[in-house]
């Protein structure tokens, strides 16, 4: 099973299932051979078969309180919400438990019920979690003030000065400017590039390293002198030139002859701490950059479970996850005016209640042409890995509940509300 663990952290769950799918053929008593096969086939937004090596994980170690918690969410996934929130209810009189197992069942069960409408019970259950996540080695492992540090710097250094550099500069033709898709977490970034992928022009590369990469390959070749925002006024074009091409290079390396002459979609969400650098180096690029009513955006990153790093350790916790919403959108409110690329801001609520119209004047941006075929982002899902903790949202087709979901709990947002409210009014949520 360890060649398995090593495919699901390359992503390759296509290859994960097969050879779990082997595994427990050879072994039909092999507990973590059906806990793994689960794994894969949710991440491949394959419900049913999840649900079904997830209830044979089980009936082999019913005792078990990791493989009872990935059962509920496989249940939870499936529609079985009162199963799930029994499951998780019982799981959390165990006495055993470990750390990560309670933070866990505490975030699932707030998730669950938070789908039955027991709205008064959810938030007991978030801050839970939050108090457990503090005492999680991966999460103690972050640097808790790199990135809120990144966006001072960033704020204080990049100018317009610096960002129209090398706008209007005729780059190469094997050097094309790619799209980036940028927002927050949780606006709606994996549904926008779900639509704009099922484009017959376009190419989406979700969550890659690409930007980071080179961002180190520019600490490189400056050998780590000064802020990145130095590095690059010490550039020349010869340097931005060969950014460029690291860039390239490094994109046909994870994805090979896939990309074609289609336009490149790089949509790595917190990819917006780096905008200065990608406005610098890719000054041709189009930007589409997502924003949400603040009070979904924070509600559903806190509902999430995410991977901890420098950023996601941020939303643990409530007062964490506002604080570090307004900590971005204020670099970003910082440098949009003092852009030199052209971008659209996308509303996640016109995507739901506008969409043809809406993803229209994004596809204008682009210069392609509208095609009806979009509008079925839903049906090319399932057996597909996405990045994203919403990848089985993005598997049905679009719906308004997310929509003005904080009003359930409005009285939690007292405690937040100084953090959100420059942006409630700037974006026009007031209403």
């Amino acid at each position: 099973m360890d060649l398995v663990d090593q495919l699901h952290y390359c992503s390759d769950y296509l290859g994960a299932l097969e050879v779990c799918k082997q595994a427990v053929q050879l072994n039909p008593a092999l507990v973590r051979g059906f806990q793994l096969l689960a794994l894969s086939h949710s991440r491949l937004n394959q419900k049913k078969p999840a649900l079904a090596a997830g209830r044979k994980a089980l009936s082999l170690a019913p005792n078990s309180a990791v493989l009872t918690i990935l059962l509920a969410t496989l249940e939870a996934a499936d529609g079985l919400a009162e199963e799930a929130k029994h499951r998780l209810q019982k799981v959390l009189t165990y006495s055993l438990m470990t750390l990560e197992e309670q933070f866990r069942a505490h975030k699932e069960l707030a998730r669950i019920l938070d789908k039955l409408g027991e709205y008064d019970q959810v938030f007991s259950h978030l801050h839970k979690s939050a108090e457990l996540s503090l005492r999680l080695p991966e999460v103690m492992r972050q640097d808790l003030n790199l990135v809120p540090q990144m966006l001072k710097t960033n704020k204080a250094e990049f100018d317009h000065e610096l960002l129209a550099r090398w706008a209007g500069t005729e780059f190469p033709a094997e050097q094309p400017a790619p799209v980036f898709l940028l927002g927050f977490m949780r606006t709606g970034t994996t549904l926008t590039q779900e639509v704009m992928g099922a484009h017959p022009r376009v190419f989406v590369a979700d969550e890659t390293d690409l930007i980071v990469s080179v961002v180190q390959e520019l600490n490189k070749i400056s050998h780590y002198r000064g802020s990145v925002p130095e590095q690059l006024r010490s550039l020349d074009l010869a340097g931005v030139l060969y950014l460029r091409d690291f860039y390239w290079n490094r994109a046909r390396a994870l994805f090979g002859d896939k990309i074609g002459q289609r336009l490149l979609l790089d949509k790595t969400t917190m990819n917006s701490i780096d905008l200065g650098l990608i406005n610098c180096l890719f000054p041709d690029a189009k930007l589409v950059f997502l924003v949400r009513d603040p009070r979904d955006v924070c509600l559903s990153c806190m509902m999430q479970t995410m991977i901890p790093t420098p950023s996601t350790i941020h939303l643990l916790s409530w007062q964490g996850t506002a604080k570090f919403y307004a900590q971005v959108m204020d670099w970003w409110m910082t440098i949009k005016p003092q852009l030199t690329l052209d971008f659209v801001e996308f509303r996640y609520e016109d995507a739901v209640f506008e969409f043809e119209p809406a993803f229209r004047k994004v596809f204008a941006l682009l210069d392609l042409e509208w095609v009806p075929e979009v509008a079925d982002f839903h049906t090319k899902v399932a057996g597909k890995y996405i990045a994203s903790p919403s990848f089985n949202q993005v598997a049905q087709p679009l719906y308004s509940s997310s929509v003005g979901r904080w009003r359930a709990y409005e009285k939690e947002y007292a405690q937040i509300s100084t953090y959100l409210q420059p942006y409630i009014a700037a974006y026009g949520y007031e209403v």
